[in-house]
């Protein structure tokens, strides 16, 4: 990877604003900062603040990643757009990456990843050496675990609690770490790449109005 391949990548998917920063491929700065809300706010600044403490500016760059989901609705189209925005302006490729892989990044398979969805559900993905299942929302009661797994993910513990198999393991890096690298990996391979797009698998919490509609009176 040449060494001013620059990429940076970033994740508001959950109560957090993480971004990480990579030069050919080596870590240049982490940050990892927790809030319930104002991402929308906090982001920019935060990955301008991380690029002036490296002395380079938004030109310099070569990709982007940008972690998709699944995860908080809002928060996931929060960084999805602003990578798109991002990409259109600088004319550099934005990849994005499930927080998923990401947590799997780095560790021996057979991985399962099974994050926090809520409800006693949990956003679950597969990772094997010879490829990997697809994302799935689904109970904790309906996972099933093998002895060979490591388990990781905000809901590993509560998913090693009920079946009482696996192994724990925490992520090999931070998140946006590990959105970095696999972006920094893909861009490298020179393989076009669709845009990022969220990766839902529930719909938005929000729901229609129970009320009915006001009814038009004739004049």
């Amino acid at each position: 990877m040449p060494s001013d391949h620059w990429t940076l990548g970033f994740d508001t998917s959950a109560a957090h604003c993480a971004a990480a920063l990579l030069r050919a491929g080596e870590l240049v700065a982490e940050c990892h900062e927790d809030m319930a809300r104002g991402q929308a706010e906090r982001l920019m600044p935060l990955l301008e603040e991380m690029l002036a403490g490296a002395g380079i500016g938004w030109r310099d760059l070569s990709a982007l990643g940008v972690g998709i989901g699944p995860g908080n609705f809002t928060g996931v189209r929060i960084s999805v757009a602003a990578a798109r925005g991002l990409a259109l302006a600088l004319r550099i490729p934005a990849i994005g990456v499930s927080t998923l892989e990401a947590r799997a990044f780095g560790l021996p398979r057979p991985v399962l990843t099974v994050d926090d969805a809520r409800r006693g559900e949990a956003y679950v993905q597969r990772f094997t050496d010879v490829g990997e299942s697809a994302p799935d929302l689904c109970a904790l009661t309906e996972i099933a675990v093998t002895q060979a797994d490591a388990l990781t993910g905000t809901a590993a513990d509560a998913l090693h609690e009920l079946r009482g198999t696996g192994t724990v393991r925490a992520s090999a890096m931070p998140l946006a770490v590990a959105i970095a690298r696999i972006a920094a990996l893909r861009a490298q391979d020179g393989t076009p790449l669709p845009r990022p797009a969220p990766l839902y698998l529930r719909g938005a919490d929000a729901l229609p109005p129970s009320d009915p509609p006001p009814q038009l009176l004739d004049a």
